[in-house]
């Protein structure tokens, strides 16, 4: 089984008519997708979000506001009230940027707070961005833990991965392991242990080669899982099944 842990299905089409979604599934089912994970980022999308994919099965769902979405609009209790909800599998994405934007990292750091404690309260995991703010990101979950959860689309190195492991989170490899430029991830592959890995797609971004440049979508989480699995030196069938156990076992409301 292999399943895109990490997407951003609402973003892939235009309007609230979920049939619309129907291609994109069926191009993941027909390369091996079974399942797959939306994300939520904002608070004002959220409602959208869920409508779209209701209809799938295969897909579950997260609730969260991104670092990057805070600003425009995030509130504790709307939170806590939404991730309540047993469709809910993960709290996220939520996190630290402070490439994109540093005027409000006091806002970023309390709605990452908020997020871990919500997430405790409903033993849920959570689902992590983090950009250029290693330390922070783990000193906050270090002090606000212990916690499980993910850090996705993983760009920084192995001291931080290592770190984060062993503050019990795994680490998802996106389509950015594929670039000519990201041998730091390449080498965070090589040295993680197969028990904390997870892949995804991040789409509608970061598309893999050799569909760089392109629309991402779920179906393309083959091809970062071909890469991951040839730099483990592993056969592709054992890196689906090994990723699709540590997704039910880190995610287990969504089997």
């Amino acid at each position: 089984m292999l399943i895109d842990s990490h997407c951003h299905l609402d973003r892939l089409i235009e309007g609230d008519d979920a049939t619309s979604l129907k291609p994109v599934l069926d191009a993941a089912k027909q390369a091996g997708v079974e399942k797959m994970l939306c994300v939520s980022v904002s608070q004002k999308g959220y409602e959208r979000m869920k409508q779209v994919v209701a209809p799938y099965t295969q897909v579950a769902i997260s609730c969260g506001v991104h670092p990057l979405d805070v600003k425009d609009g995030y509130d504790k209790a709307w939170l806590a009230q939404h991730a309540d909800d047993p469709q809910v599998v993960a709290i996220g994405e939520t996190g630290l940027d402070y490439y994109y934007d540093k005027d409000n990292v006091a806002e970023q750091q309390q709605a990452f707070i908020d997020h871990i404690k919500v997430a405790k309260q409903l033993n849920k995991p959570v689902i992590i961005h983090t950009r250029d703010a290693k330390q922070d990101t783990l000193q906050m979950l270090r002090e606000h833990g212990p916690v499980t959860g993910v850090l996705h689309c993983f760009t920084e190195d192995w001291a931080m991965a290592k770190e984060a492991i062993e503050l019990g989170m795994y680490i998802s490899i996106s389509g950015i392991v594929t670039f000519k430029n990201a041998e730091q991830i390449r080498d965070v592959v090589r040295n993680m242990p197969l028990d904390r890995l997870l892949v995804e797609t991040d789409s509608p971004y970061l598309a893999p080669v050799p569909y760089r440049g392109k629309s991402n979508q779920p179906a393309y989480v083959r091809e970062v899982a071909q890469y991951v699995a040839d730099l483990k030196q592993i056969r592709y069938e054992e890196l689906c099944q090994i990723t699709a156990a540590n997704y039910h076992r880190l995610f287990p409301l969504a089997k």
